[in-house]
């Protein structure tokens, strides 16, 4: 909503009033302070007071014996909205194994711990301070996790080694974590614009951490598909050929994400022509697999199922770099 002030003199200083909307739904009366931010665009943020830093936002999930997955998605949905205490209250005993569901749960998403808990409630405080959280180093570490599995699921095909998936898909569950801690903190910016300038996220920012976020954890999923026919497509003649594709995938990773984290735009334009290059590299290979004529079929399906893995894979990279914002010159935009 927007309001409109005219500026009034008294003494040397310049004063507008408050709209009296605002004023009400902070509680705020004579005598209280605000804090006034000027920002990058010249332009001023207005907030009730350093009080509000300490305001617990907390909720209270009720505890059935018949309804515990229905909890357990509202731990996920209370932790993603940024709730700092989730207070769990049973008018009875909890189940013992439904108390290790929910510690099963909370292993899951970084920063949540019970402070306290009796026969019928748990209380659990999110204890990470968000203003010393950073969406960049959350998403690299979420990249870096990412990458190792990528790195062990090529080593697993060029070795030939058979437990390579299990590895992997237990680091996906790393990935899954850091993925909710970020999507938290994004959420919580979004809402709190004094959290989001003191993590210098602008909304574009907020929005591209976002969706970028979203693109590494499905990069991750995509890996544990990869690394499911791993055993099988070692044992074909192309499996040179497969990593040496693999090879080039990873390549596409370390610039796309450099290119995203250091708003490089040449970097990101650059991963176009990567993948087109891809593309030629996958289209050999397939005409390779008909030359070849697997006579097991089901080693054909893998192949064509590590080939479509990883083709997403290098999506996903795609789709980051393509977050880089264009720069225009403002002098190029004046003369359009």
């Amino acid at each position: 909503m927007k309001y409109a002030r005219r500026l009034q003199k008294i003494g040397s200083s310049m004063l507008i009033s408050l709209p009296s909307d605002w004023v009400r739904t902070n509680r705020l009366n004579k005598g209280n302070t605000v804090i006034i931010e000027t920002n990058e665009d010249n332009s001023i943020s207005l907030f009730p007071s350093e009080a509000s830093d300490s305001q617990i936002k907390d909720v209270t999930i009720l505890y059935s014996e018949s309804s515990v997955d229905s909890l357990i998605n509202q731990i996920y949905g209370a932790y993603l909205l940024g709730y700092s205490e989730i207070r769990i209250k049973g008018k009875r005993q909890i189940l013992f194994e439904h108390r290790e569901h929910i510690k099963l749960t909370m292993r899951k998403l970084v920063g949540l711990e019970i402070v306290d808990e009796d026969n019928s409630n748990i209380a659990i405080q999110f204890l990470l301070d968000a203003n010393t959280l950073d969406a960049e180093k959350i998403l690299r570490r979420m990249n870096s996790i990412v990458g190792g599995m990528y790195r062990d699921a090529l080593d697993g095909l060029r070795l030939k080694s058979e437990g390579i998936k299990n590895l992997i898909f237990s680091r996906d569950d790393e990935v899954d974590r850091q993925y909710f801690l970020l999507v938290r903190l994004i959420r919580s910016a979004m809402v709190d614009q004094k959290l989001a300038r003191k993590l210098n996220l602008s909304n574009i920012d907020i929005l591209d951490y976002r969706i970028a976020a979203n693109h590494l954890e499905s990069a991750g999923d995509y890996i544990g598909e990869f690394a499911s026919t791993v055993p099988s497509i070692s044992r074909t003649k192309i499996v040179d050929e497969i990593s040496e594709a693999g090879s080039y995938v990873e390549k596409m990773q370390e610039k796309s994400v450099a290119a995203f984290t250091k708003k490089n735009r040449s970097e990101s334009i650059g991963m176009i022509k990567m993948y087109n290059e891809f593309r030629l590299i996958m289209d050999s290979i397939k005409e390779l697999l008909a030359k070849i004529e697997l006579t097991d079929y089901e080693l054909t399906i893998a192949v064509l199922n590590s080939i479509h893995s990883m083709d997403k894979i290098a999506k996903c990279w795609v789709d980051v770099a393509d977050l880089v914002k264009p720069v225009y010159l403002t002098s190029t935009l004046q003369n359009a």
